[in-house]
């Protein structure tokens, strides 16, 4: 401990010396990425996709991606490799940076120069390995390598939740991150090997494994650990000092607390930039320290040059006045509106049983704008009230809804939460809502047994009242929600999207996307174009919030009574040191200044 104590003070040392040198460092990347970047290569994306007449990306239409779209598939390909030849040139400036500002002769020309150099050592081949690498190296990407790029690649929650379901699949799981994080630091010297030393992607893998079976990795990683505990610490407490200074503020007469609190919230995002790119250096410093030994290197760098100073404090402003006018609109309130509010299956906080009319008849009274339900064919071709395509789990019958007729599965006892209660054909569940004035939002399960006239049949029965109670229907097949719009233009028709993927288009009137792929540029395109975006399933005070300060037009559910009282606290009349603390709860680990 006492070692990490010694490292960490040093180069905390070496950060405030030359703290500015850092900044535009770091900086640097974050702005370039944040607006040319990522902008350019979901540009990118979305056009390709248009131009192959394909709406989306999932698992539903992937073999037919590759078998019918050669040309779509080259050009992400060619998209994914350039993406990844920008990733490893961020990375070989952050890192021929951070070894360059401590020597006495340091030059940023130097740093392009030698980054420009590091390209000719990719080729065709080791693009594979890189991906792999970087996969390898994302669990660590906001501590030791940060970038937006990478922290932009995620699991969707879903599947992680879905993962933890069995105690198998938890074992499994656990042992795949201990797998990945002990590979992840025997290669940690792979980026800095080709930085410094000019190895070739596979040379410098095979170094730093064997590089790392002679260092102490074990004291190695608790240095990180010591590191990032410590500024989570001081970040708390930033966090924490502004909190209390806003809260005596308030106090003040007039408007004086709406102006310090624009003030306070901007100082704390630059203050957690700034904290961000204080952690990124000092954990980057002890990465190389065995390459480069940094700790022996004279402190005494040259200042940047006047133009690139100018030019980077020009486009701070920018931002930071962006930062400033948002954060008023913040304060102000104006910019918060109420999302609408949708009980995922019917359920409020575990209150019955899912997919079932008493669920629905106890969750109305919490007055829930839509509930949300799923429905089936049956073998006599009618609609039952039921999510999973199997009935074993909730009913014990091994058997799906297209082996059994709806007087059969109507004759079935449903088990969930404790509670049961008989299964629900759609004639029933669609009269017990319109009884209550509950507004409902019908998802189309689809399986390849469908009959060809399901859709035309849906629309044939149940297309007048669903426009009449001003119902919502969405589905995760998106030739349903195209071949439903084609049979009812009138119908509103949303498209589950799993996983954020190039920019919103296509046919559907909105989406509802996995929340944790979903962000504030996916909605304000969506916005753009007219379509609504929900966000599913968000069972998380801080997620709902997040999503609420991101526009989300709608919020699905477990947990409707918690998610009404977060709305209320969100977009109430509250303290502007409240919402200064709605903030910090929203983007506990924000890595920028949020435009």
């Amino acid at each position: 401990m006492k070692k990490a104590y010694r490292a960490f003070r040093q180069y905390s040392c070496q950060f405030r010396k030359n703290w500015l040198e850092y900044l535009i460092l770091f900086g640097s990347l974050d702005i370039v990425n944040q607006f040319l970047v990522i902008p350019f290569f979901r540009w990118i994306t979305t056009f390709v996709l248009q131009a192959g007449e394909i709406p989306f990306v999932s698992y539903q239409n992937l073999i037919t991606i590759l078998t019918r779209h050669p040309l779509v598939v080259i050009s992400l390909l060619v998209e994914l490799g350039c993406l990844l030849i920008i990733i490893y040139g961020e990375f070989m400036f952050l890192l021929t940076g951070i070894h360059e500002i401590g020597l006495p002769d340091f030059s940023w020309r130097r740093i392009f120069r030698q980054t420009r150099e590091t390209l000719s050592l990719l080729n065709l081949g080791s693009l594979i390995l890189l991906l792999g690498y970087f996969l390898l190296v994302i669990p660590f990407a906001d501590i030791i390598f940060r970038t937006p790029l990478l922290a932009k690649i995620q699991i969707p929650q879903f599947i992680i939740d879905y993962l933890t379901r069995n105690m198998w699949l938890i074992s499994g799981l656990a042992f795949f991150y201990i797998l990945m994080t002990v590979i992840g630091i025997r290669l940690i010297l792979t980026m800095p090997l080709m930085a410094y030393q000019h190895l070739r992607l596979r040379p410098a893998m095979h170094r730093s494994w064997q590089m790392t079976s002679r260092l102490e990795w074990a004291t190695f990683l608790s240095y990180i650990i010591f590191v990032t505990i410590i500024t989570g610490i001081v970040t708390v407490c930033f966090y924490a000092l502004i909190y209390l200074l806003q809260l005596g503020l308030d106090l003040l007469p007039g408007k004086l607390p709406f102006l310090t609190a624009i003030f306070n919230l901007s100082f704390l995002q630059l203050g957690g930039e700034l904290l961000a790119i204080w952690t990124g250096t000092v954990v980057l410093l002890v990465v190389v320290n065995p390459l480069t030994r940094i700790s022996e290197l004279v402190l005494a760098p040259e200042r940047p040059s006047r133009g690139l100073l100018i030019s980077f404090m020009l486009i701070f402003l920018v931002i930071g006045l962006a930062t400033f006018t948002n954060n008023t609109f913040y304060m102000m309130g104006t910019r918060l509106k109420r999302p609408v509010t949708i009980s995922h299956r019917g359920v409020a906080e575990e209150n019955g049983v899912q997919n079932t009319i008493p669920a629905m008849e106890k969750t109305a009274k919490l007055k829930p704008d839509y509930v949300e339900m799923d429905l089936h064919e049956t073998k006599d071709h009618q609609f039952v009230v039921m999510h999973d395509e199997n009935l074993k789990k909730l009913t014990g019958v091994d058997k799906t809804p297209h082996e059994l007729t709806l007087n059969q599965l109507t004759q079935l006892t449903v088990h969930d939460n404790g509670y049961r209660a008989k299964v629900a054909s759609f004639d029933q569940y669609l009269a017990a809502a319109e009884k209550r004035h509950q507004k409902l939002l019908i998802e189309i399960k689809s399986t390849p047994r469908d009959s060809k006239e399901m859709l035309r049949n849906f629309n044939a029965r149940y297309g007048k009242r669903i426009l009449r109670d001003h119902d919502q229907i969405h589905s995760l097949d998106y030739s349903v929600v195209t071949s439903l719009k084609k049979i009812n233009p009138k119908l509103k028709v949303l498209y589950i999207q799993p996983y954020n993927f190039g920019n919103p288009q296509g046919a559907a009137d909105g989406y509802s996307m996995e929340y944790s792929t979903l962000n504030q540029d996916f909605i304000t395109q969506a916005h753009w174009q007219r379509q609504l975006v929900y966000a599913w399933t968000v069972n998380e005070e801080g997620i709902m919030k997040q999503a609420m300060y991101n526009h989300a037009d709608g919020i699905i559910t477990d947990n409707l009574g918690q998610l009404n009282t977060v709305i209320k606290d969100f977009t109430g009349k509250q303290s502007y040191a409240n919402r200064i603390l709605n903030y910090i709860i929203i983007f506990p680990t924000t890595s920028g200044i949020e435009p």
